[in-house]
């Protein structure tokens, strides 16, 4: 699907810096960074809940390391 990006001087030259960086087209560094950025989020997602449940888990045993 097409889709037209539109971005400020700045971050046009962001962009533009990061594809030759890669050596790709400013397209395909434009798809690497989104698809980065929804893996971070997915893991960073993950991490936390892993966390959630790994302090309510360990809570008792936490108290008394901390103690």
């Amino acid at each position: 699907m097409a889709m037209t990006l539109r971005l400020e001087p700045e971050d046009e030259r962001t962009l533009a810096l990061l594809a030759e960086a890669e050596g790709v087209s400013k397209q395909e560094a434009t798809v690497r960074a989104i698809r980065e950025a929804a893996a971070r989020r997915v893991r960073e997602d993950k991490v936390r809940r892993l966390s959630t449940a790994a302090r309510s888990r360990y809570a008792d045993l936490l108290d008394r390391l901390g103690q």
